[in-house]
């Protein structure tokens, strides 16, 4: 069946469109989220997080931790079969067994694979056998030492599980013929076209009057690479919603304060909430690399009167109709249950102590600020200007330079950037994963902007293994505050989801960490 085919009226079909195209639906190369929205529909990991940011069951209806907190024990469900697929014995897809989830976990980490994903049990789990399985539906993750977070990254779509038999039998093509356990399984892909997928019959979980799920029949993801023609076949009920909005259209859905404007309240539904992403300026710390020896950013005072010289509320409302929070707190953005903005005090607007700042470190009309240059994508030139025309007000002086992504990513990761503009998107619910970016140990990426500060290191090393989560929210909020009194970065705001729903779509919910689930998702013709 080709993508463009009829589909029948009467099934229930949810579409959207990914402007960037899919590369491939091989769960380990799940690295950015238009690969990771159509995974999630096709596979399932052993846990999974709700749209309250829960950890919740999926392939594991229980677990336990040892006495040492080195070893969890998954109790794996018995009632889980992989899509029917010519690889398997007559085509019927076979039950989920524990030697599964030891296989795909290890071969995330197999250097063959070469899975961007390899990273995510470095130094956690044991180099020996740390993946085992017990029985048939008894598997065992094995730690070198505590390490919290763990349930979180085993709920990242790279942790899904694939059967042996699918990717020893097609191979390089895997990527093109997914085979998992998922609420949907796969139907037909014409890249650049489109992408279907359809029901899973045998998907073993149920709502809450035992119905079994999914309740749509099909999605259907189209690849227009226009997000005018995305708008309008929006408009024309030929996608069911949108994910985010252009800055095109903003202004004609959207009042200032990121509401919808009068005339379309009775046609769309509009989705905000709290998105794990934190928009940022990053300032390289590093005193020993030359580029630094001769900058006013080696200056604290400097760094400070940045952060107190930026209208961050002025900024959202002006480039992006109040969509975000201006981040008057730390790194750690707000959605994640340690975020606390009375305990984590940031910079806010205050340009007469900007200026007192710039006095202090010697710069005045007499002897202005030299230069600095902040470097930028395309997508966030307007964000560059703004922060430039603030700042130069103020008798800051920086300039603006726009670079393409991969020149900024190489001279960010070579410790060549004095000045960038960053964002930091969470890959699991803890704010360990925030943390990690200013750990010395840590090479860039993450840390772009080598920032090291041995009490940092050792409260870090410290809620790594604490497991009592209030003290480890208080331990993350002080690393958090001691990012603030050094001020290697300037954080701008914490984003928010935003999604355009058609009133017919029912169910529709998102997380923080925007992940799309629709085996919830009904229609109503």
């Amino acid at each position: 069946m080709g993508c463009n085919d009829h589909i029948h009226p009467s099934l229930k079909v949810f579409r959207y469109n990914e402007s960037t195209g899919i590369s491939t639906l091989d769960p380990a190369f799940a690295k950015n989220q238009s690969i990771i929205w159509p995974v999630h529909q096709l596979y399932n990991t052993l846990v999974e997080v709700d749209d309250q940011m829960h950890l919740m069951p999926s392939l594991a209806k229980s677990w336990e931790f040892s006495s040492d907190k080195c070893t969890i024990t998954f109790h794996l469900r018995t009632d889980v079969y992989f899509h029917n697929d010519p690889v398997f014995k007559n085509g019927v897809g076979r039950n989920l067994l524990a030697s599964d989830v030891v296989y795909s976990l290890n071969r995330i980490t197999n250097k063959s694979t070469a899975s961007p994903g390899s990273w995510i049990f470095n130094d956690k789990t044991t180099r020996v056998n740390p993946f085992s399985a017990i029985n048939d539906s008894t598997f065992e993750l094995h730690l070198i030492q505590p390490f919290q977070p763990i349930l979180g990254v085993l709920s990242m779509q790279y942790c899904s599980i694939v059967p042996h038999e699918a990717v020893d039998y097609y191979g390089a093509s895997f990527r093109r013929h997914p085979v998992g356990t998922g609420p949907f399984r796969f139907i037909a892909w014409e890249e650049g076209q489109g992408l279907i997928l359809g029901k899973n019959d045998r998907y073993f979980e149920k709502d809450h009057n035992g119905i079994r799920l999914p309740y749509l029949d099909r999605i259907k993801i189209t690849f227009y690479e226009s997000k005018a023609t995305e708008y309008l076949e929006f408009q024309q009920h030929h996608l069911d919603f949108i994910n985010d909005l252009d800055v095109t259209f903003k202004d004609e859905i959207l009042t200032k304060t990121g509401n919808l404007k009068d005339n379309w309240k009775d046609k769309i539904i509009l989705d905000k909430h709290p998105y794990l992403n934190t928009e940022y300026l990053g300032i390289l710390a590093d005193t020993n690399n030359s580029l630094l020896k001769n900058s006013p950013l080696r200056l604290k005072k400097i760094r400070e009167a940045i952060n107190y010289g930026i209208d961050r509320k002025k900024m959202l409302l002006y480039l992006r109709n109040s969509i975000g929070t201006a981040a008057n707190s730390g790194f750690i953005p707000a959605g994640l249950p340690s975020f606390d903005s009375t305990l984590v005090k940031g910079f806010h607007y205050d340009p007469i102590k900007a200026t007192q700042l710039l006095a202090e470190a010697g710069f005045d009309n007499n002897h202005p600020m030299p230069f600095v240059k902040l470097l930028t994508v395309p997508n966030y030139a307007s964000l560059g200007i703004y922060i430039v025309n603030e700042l130069k007000q103020l008798g800051i002086n920086v300039i603006v330079e726009t670079v393409q992504k991969s020149l900024l990513l190489e001279q960010t990761s070579k410790s060549q950037a004095l000045l960038f503009r960053g964002s930091w998107i969470a890959d699991y619910p803890d704010a360990e994963n925030y943390l990690s970016v200013f750990y010395s140990k840590n090479p860039a990426p993450p840390n772009y902007t080598r920032y090291s500060n041995p009490a940092y290191d050792l409260m870090y090393e410290q809620a790594l293994k604490e497991t009592n989560d209030s003290i480890r929210y208080t331990l993350y909020r002080k690393m958090d505050n001691l990012i603030l009194a050094d001020v290697p970065i300037v954080p701008l705001w914490y984003d928010m989801v935003i999604h355009l729903v058609h009133p017919n779509i029912k169910n529709f919910h998102s997380n923080s960490l925007n992940l799309l689930d629709l085996k919830r998702v009904d229609k109503v013709n």
